[in-house]
């Protein structure tokens, strides 16, 4: 525990740190919410008043011990039922690297909260039970760690202490999760074997598994390799807001603002505006009330452009030699997040960077099996937590890329145009890396953020 002057005190040291976002999943009573709750404890990134609240309700229900997974089930029906509902995000650092962690739920109906986590995550900790082994919404789990492109997986063999620490557990779980990923096409798994609740390998090495000389789930979180270098990648840049004063200050100013996706822009730069096609040359690059000549992701700037060209909120502008695409059918596969099936004729709006456009499904090709990784064909509609193959046919063009080149503009949202539910989460393209891509994108630190 420390108190909120020594972590004051700690700031300065910890801006100079990477940051690493990650997120927590697994099955029900896996010990997502008490592995947090150690991380948090262990590494001293807990505030004594929180410490103080977490041990009152603990001795309020009887418990001798401090129940850790109070730090982060904040939901009162979370604190009743013992469960993770909502996606908790917690913020916490160490000496050697800042952290965001999204805590995500077990339940398989709450399975759409991790896409919700996982999005932007850079590795995702998977949870397993040591007694019951790989089971199928870990296998729903890493699913979808493997679609949204999450480049560094954790298996974390938890509840070692239940099995008697027993190797050749782990190693059986270890081995099943690994083949079962590897075919996804993650591109790296490192498995650990814990206990959250005793502290065995989470912040401190494990006296109770010798057998085991990797790192503990701290040190691993605090070393694995993390790029997030978006300049490497071709420019784009989503226009959110057109900015005309028509002051007596700024008569003639015409500015486009937003938030550089990827890559890199310049003054001089020709730039082309999608989905109308048009080119311009970039005159001006606006940051923070000042003039810069050149701007980078993920920076929030304003582009002036020579000409006087029609652009409003939804376009995209990217440099014309790497200008991605135009689309109105997008080949996609979706997780589906809503309780109401998503079906063949839908009418929906398809959601991409800044725009939103109406749309149809079109097609469903088929429906991803869990347990083989097989395809079952034309399954006619998908239902909460399936995750599918679909064919959108949209009322405009969209400049979508694949979604294994940039998770940011290859990905999107489909809604419900009624009420404004998010139906699917979709990412355009391939649905899963093949092992000869894992390969080469291991070696480059994962795919592109």
């Amino acid at each position: 525990m420390t108190s909120t002057t020594d972590q004051v005190a700690h700031l300065a040291d910890l801006a100079a740190t990477t940051l690493l976002r990650f997120a927590t999943a697994g099955s029900v009573d896996d010990g997502k919410s008490t592995l947090v709750g150690r991380l948090l404890h262990d590494s001293k990134s807990v505030l004594t008043d929180q410490m103080e609240a977490v041990e009152a309700v603990s001795a309020a229900r009887g418990q001798e011990a401090p129940d850790l997974a109070l730090l982060t089930d904040g939901l009162r029906a979370e604190r009743e039922q013992g469960i993770t509902i909502d996606v908790a995000y917690r913020y916490f650092a160490t000496a050697r690297r800042r952290f965001i962690l999204a805590d995500t739920p077990g339940h398989v109906q709450y399975t759409r909260n991790m896409v919700t986590g996982a999005s932007t995550a850079d590795l995702a900790v998977v949870l397993v039970d040591a007694r019951n082994g790989v089971i199928e919404q870990t296998r729903r789990h890493a699913a979808v760690a493997a679609l949204l492109r999450v480049p560094h997986v954790v298996l974390a063999v938890n509840k070692m202490d239940l099995v008697g620490y027993e190797e050749s557990v782990f190693a059986a779980i270890a081995e099943e999760f690994t083949a079962y990923a590897s075919d996804l096409g993650v591109p790296e798994i490192t498995a650990i074997p814990i206990s959250a609740l005793a502290g065995d390998n989470v912040v401190e090495p494990s006296a109770n598994m010798d057998w085991y000389g990797g790192p503990t789930v701290l040190e691993h979180l605090e070393t694995v390799p993390v790029s997030h270098d978006l300049t490497a990648c071709p420019a784009r840049f989503p226009v959110q807001y057109v900015i005309r004063p028509q002051s007596a200050e700024h008569p003639d100013y015409r500015g486009y603002a937003g938030q550089i996706a990827s890559g890199v822009l310049r003054v001089g730069e020709a730039v082309t505006v999608l989905p109308s096609g048009r080119t311009s040359t970039i005159v001006g690059i606006d940051a923070l009330g000042e003039s810069v000549d050149i701007a980078w992701a993920p920076q929030s700037v304003t582009l002036r452009l020579a000409d006087d060209i029609d652009i409003s909120r939804g376009d995209l502008i990217a440099p014309s030699a790497s200008a991605p695409a135009v689309t109105q059918d997008v080949e996609a596969t979706v997780c589906h997040v809503a309780d109401q099936p998503l079906a063949v004729g839908a009418r929906v709006l398809l959601k991409h960077t800044t725009r939103t456009v109406k749309a149809i499904v079109k097609e469903i090709p088929s429906r991803l099996t869990l347990d083989d990784l097989s395809q079952h064909p034309d399954p006619g509609q998908l239902v909460a937590n399936d995750i599918g193959r679909v064919v959108v046919r949209t009322a405009e063009p969209l400049a979508l890329d694949a979604y294994a080149d940039s998770r940011r503009t290859g990905s999107f949202l489909l809604i419900d145009p009624a009420d404004g539910t998010t139906l699917a989460a979709g990412m355009a393209g391939e649905s899963f890396a093949s092992k000869a891509e894992t390969t080469v994108q291991a070696d480059e630190e994962g795919w592109d953020f």
